[in-house]
């Protein structure tokens, strides 16, 4: 895809969402079951099933997806297709680009060993490696737009606010 064939698919949401607000205010969902027998919960990406469980350094088995993992994977995930539809919208040709995310993270926070350790990331790194003729210039106006526009990165450095409710069923009996 280039840039005018980009900005066409594109030009009619745009119009739409500047005339009514409103309809570009959409709602993504993730859904999840508990599995009974182990410690695991199947998740449905809407394209396969995945399912997530301990790491091992929480005494999980290493056979399932991390939620942990999950999170930095897509933060890359948004940052690449980012980094693509902006490069795509300026016209910038990448040869080559490859992101990558790292996070620290204290077991002792989530396992309950040190109440003063943080239950989550203490740190987030989000690296591009490219391979581009852009001038300097250029590329710096890629990286900062696509940190502009990513929404997992955007997410996270704004701290929404999650909410979190339930519903409980009557205990059989």
């Amino acid at each position: 895809m280039d840039a005018d064939q980009l900005r066409s698919l594109q030009a009619q949401l745009k119009e739409r969402y500047r005339e009514d607000a409103d309809a570009a205010l959409i709602v993504l969902k993730a859904a999840g079951a508990v599995d009974d027998s182990e410690i695991a919960c199947s998740v449905d990406t809407g394209k396969a099933l995945v399912e997530a469980g301990l790491h091992p350094s929480g005494g999980g088995t290493g056979l399932q997806a991390c939620s942990g993992d999950m999170l930095l994977q897509a933060l890359v995930a948004c940052a690449g297709v980012t980094l693509r539809a902006v490069a795509t919208a300026l016209s910038i040709d990448i040869r080559d680009a490859q992101v990558s995310a790292e996070g620290d993270l204290d077991v002792r926070g989530t396992l309950g060993v040190d109440r003063d350790a943080p239950v989550g990331f203490r740190a987030i790194r989000l690296h591009f490696a490219l391979e581009s003729d852009a001038a300097p210039e250029d590329l710096d106006r890629l990286y900062k737009l696509t940190e502009r526009y990513c929404v997992v990165y955007q997410t996270l450095t704004g701290s929404a606010p999650v909410t979190i409710s339930r519903s409980d069923g009557a205990a059989s009996g």
